[in-house]
């Protein structure tokens, strides 16, 4: 197994030159060079050097068309140079270095080193302990991350343990690596995982979250959540997964709820689209509301007369407990909307095919979804689980209606932005009124007429609006 040198950039060898002819060494090295094995193109390009970042903007600021100093006490200098056929190569410079972290501190401590293999020797897996040298392209690799690599193992370069108590956050990019490039972890790997996950609560949540976002839209984001379950990082990080695991499906088809929501999940990633389509993949949101959507299960569990579990109102608690934990994350604020929503709304479906839907309720599954409407119709067909395939099919017949119905309904009506047939304005002039709360339940009315009666005029729109004028308190207060 080689590295596919071939499909590395130009510019590549011209700034190891340029490093090379002021005296300096410089090697590609970390998850660049491991998808050269992989015959994968990396987006961001890292280099590791001898020089010191003083050096480093020497040599390579006049090659850049431009640079940026954040990482600067970390030893990183970052470029950005325009290719000659257009697009832009983003590189990162670092001086040899080693990490650790105090164990009551959240940062790390950083000492720069002075040889390739020293710093290679402080990465976090032996897959990404691989380097290039520059311009020569002779790869090092003291580790044998090119035999784990081709063996599908995920190791450390020496002791897991002291690899993660120097960085605690790579038992979570252990769980990533797994989802991303499905590598099995090492047994000795996974021991010390389990053994010091509590280690774990030093990493800042936006790392957490960071990595988090890489394992569910990596490839195989079950084998990734599996894995952090079962070492308990989960319970620190996402405890309301592996909370799942107590729960008994109320159809009794599934072993747990748990195992339910990894299926949803894979289910929901498989419906994503291409990137011209509403949902390119992978989408964070869609999937990481399959895996929770099912999260207030736990805390509405009842047991009912005859032996039966039901679970009451669990996608509103569940929508509570996303959102919670989410804001723990540190998620934007967006992104927690989103999810949110997607959870609240999984359950809103089903009753469809038996009793079907006026056209009112059409319109308000509509505007209640707004933006996830797309991704509310996959994680709906993703929650269908069981294995009566009967039950499936019918579930499936009466969604493919549904959207039959919205997009009929959509063409005649504008569903996607469905407003009054007045505005505001039109409201204050009709009534008299000046801006305030008795405008806002005007408009809600309104609101609630358009959707049960679809569009109207606006002599209807206006004859509905004087009819409900004349029953307020404020239209008999200003006769008087």
């Amino acid at each position: 197994m080689a590295p596919n040198t071939s499909q590395l950039d130009p510019a590549v060898l011209e700034l190891g030159q340029l490093f090379a002819d002021a005296g300096f060494e410089l090697s590609l090295v970390g998850g660049p060079v491991r998808d050269l094995f992989l015959h994968r193109t990396s987006p961001d390009l890292d280099f590791t050097t001898n020089a010191t970042p003083d050096e480093i903007l020497a040599v390579a600021k006049k090659w850049a068309d431009s640079h940026w100093e954040m990482g600067r006490e970390f030893g990183t200098i970052g470029f950005r140079k325009r290719k000659p056929g257009g697009g832009v190569l983003l590189v990162e410079v670092t001086t040899y270095r080693a990490e650790a972290y105090d164990p009551e501190s959240r940062k790390p401590a950083v000492a720069f080193g002075t040889s390739l293999e020293d710093d290679l020797a402080r990465r976090d897996f032996t897959t990404n302990a691989m380097a290039l040298r520059l311009p020569s392209l002779e790869l090092v690799d003291p580790h044998g991350g090119a035999a784990d690599l081709a063996a599908g193992i995920l190791r450390t370069p020496g002791t897991p343990e002291q690899s993660f108590s120097d960085d605690p956050l790579r038992m979570m990019r252990a769980a990533r690596f797994a989802s991303q490039l499905g590598l099995s972890v090492h047994p000795e790997v996974r021991r010390a995982m389990a053994e010091m996950a509590g280690r774990i609560t030093i990493i800042s949540a936006e790392r957490v979250r960071d990595e988090l976002i890489k394992l569910i839209c990596g490839a195989d984001p079950r084998a990734g959540v599996d894995l952090l379950v079962e070492t308990g990082l989960a319970e620190l990080v996402l405890p309301e997964v592996p909370a799942l695991k107590l729960e008994t499906d109320e159809h009794h088809r599934h072993k747990d709820v748990y195992q339910h929501s990894l299926q949803v999940l894979e289910q929901a990633a498989a419906l994503e689209t291409g990137p011209d389509g509403p949902v390119p993949g992978p989408d964070f949101v869609l999937r990481f509301a399959a895996l929770m959507h099912d999260v207030g299960k736990p805390k509405t569990r009842r047991f009912e007369p005859g032996g039966a579990v039901s679970f009451r109102h669990h996608d509103l608690a569940g929508a509570k407990l996303t959102a919670r934990r989410m804001k723990a994350l540190r998620f934007a604020n967006d992104s927690i909307k989103a999810v949110s929503r997607l959870v609240e709304l999984h359950m809103r479906f089903y009753g469809y095919g038996d009793a079907g839907w006026t056209d009112s309720a059409v319109r308000r599954y509509v505007t209640d979804a707004g933006p996830v409407l797309e991704r509310l119709h996959r994680l709906t067909r993703s929650d269908v689980t069981t294995r009566n395939q009967r039950k499936a099919d019918r579930l499936s017949f009466a969604y493919d209606d549904l959207e039959q119905r919205i997009a009929v309904l959509a063409e005649r009506e504008e569903l996607d932005s469905i407003r009054p047939d007045l505005d505001g304005a039109a409201i204050m002039a009709m009534l008299g009124l000046k801006p305030g709360p008795v405008v806002g339940r005007a408009y809600k009315f309104l609101l609630e007429q358009r959707m049960e009666l679809g569009p109207q005029s606006a002599e209807d729109a206006e004859a509905a609006l004087r009819a409900w004028w004349a029953q307020q308190p404020q239209s008999r207060a200003a006769e008087r």
